[in-house]
């Protein structure tokens, strides 16, 4: 079984710097990074640099939710590459996220890279769900809207 690669691409009307910038905030991370409408974010740690971890926990209906990342490039405000893995740590597979942005007219545009376990194929809609939902909320907290 071949590992399916996802890949999101969004315009987003905000600076470069600003979206990146969100990915590393813990401030700014608890609000869009595997938060939930019906969850409670209950803990969001990123030690922002090569090297570093986050740790982003989330309690859902079925209990705490662990997200730990483990960050292998930072290049403000181009490139961001860290591991992924979700769930118990003991079960959790890491796989590796890309995050690419380059400036636009209108602001940046941003793709998301994410190459999954094998293991995780029946997944892939899930997760592209998952990850455009994450994508909407960087949105809301990095785009100005008038009103």
């Amino acid at each position: 079984m071949s590992a399916p690669i996802l890949s999101i691409t969004r315009e987003f009307a905000a600076p470069a710097e600003r979206v990146f910038d969100a990915w590393l905030d813990p401030a700014d991370a608890a609000r869009f990074l595997f938060a939930t409408p019906d969850g409670e974010m209950v803990r969001c740690e990123i030690d922002a640099r090569v090297g570093g971890e986050g740790l982003i926990v989330e309690r859902r209906g079925t209990g705490e939710v662990p997200h730990r990342l483990h960050f292998e490039v930072i290049e403000r405000p181009h490139r961001l590459v860290f591991r992924f893995a979700a769930g118990p740590a003991e079960e959790s597979e890491w796989t590796r996220v890309s995050i690419d942005i380059a400036p636009s007219h209108s602001g940046c545009t941003l793709t998301l890279t994410h190459a999954m376990d094998p293991a995780w194929a029946a997944y892939e809609d899930q997760a592209r769900k998952g990850w455009t939902m994450i994508l909407e909320g960087l949105g809301r907290i990095t785009e100005k809207h008038d009103g």
